[in-house]
């Protein structure tokens, strides 16, 4: 395992990602901590293909495919799931959106899905799993979710993927409305990267 003081002020990190909301979200997160990030594209790493079956596994492909940079490297595998429609879009949540991962697509289907249903129970939750690898040592991952209910039509432009149509518990707004800075503290992503600097963090330098 990755031992404590992997990561410190100075690490330079490969977010393993071409999403650019997603790759945004992890400097913001990272940036207190004075560890730099560089995104998979500017690297010019081509994005593994998904073949796991849980987010675990998808996160430790990506984080795998670029730590062959030679650096150290996060992949980040994360989605919705919908008890209602028995977990899905879970680990396909991108490609609910088609060839060109249009949320509002996606977002739609599963509105139409849930109708199907009944439409009544709308219970959802965000998973993440983070993947921190690097060369020559053993992956770790961790995993966060923050549980919530399904709200339609979609509220906010803030966010990015399923965010309009996600209320976190306790709370009226959806991810897509809130200010950056609550959705962060809340999010699933943010639960599991705790997870990951509680375990892997030295502020020596």
């Amino acid at each position: 395992m990755l031992s404590p003081g992997a990561l410190h002020r100075g690490s330079k990190l490969v977010i393993a990602s071409h999403n650019e909301g997603k790759v945004r979200e992890f400097g913001e997160l990272f940036a207190p901590f004075g560890i730099e990030c560089v995104a998979a594209g500017n690297l010019d790493l081509a994005e593994p293909e998904e073949t796991g079956t849980t987010f675990e596994a998808n996160a430790l492909l990506k984080a795998r495919a670029a730590a062959a940079s030679g650096l150290m490297a996060i992949g980040d595998d994360s989605g919705l799931r919908v008890e209602a429609l028995g977990g899905q879009p879970g680990i396909h949540s991108a490609r609910w959106g088609g060839p060109t991962r249009d949320f509002g697509l996606a977002m739609d289907r599963v509105h139409d899905e849930l109708e199907a249903t009944g439409g009544a129970y709308r219970r959802a939750n965000f998973t993440c799993a983070l993947a921190l690898a690097a060369p020559n040592r053993q992956d770790v991952v961790f995993v966060g979710k923050v549980f919530g209910s399904i709200t339609w039509p979609p509220r906010g432009s803030r966010g990015f993927g399923y965010d309009p149509i996600f209320v976190p518990d306790g709370h009226n707004e959806t991810f897509g409305e809130m200010e950056p800075a609550l959705k962060n503290a809340l999010s699933h992503r943010m639960r599991a990267f705790e997870q990951m600097m509680d375990a892997t963090y030295s502020n020596a330098e």
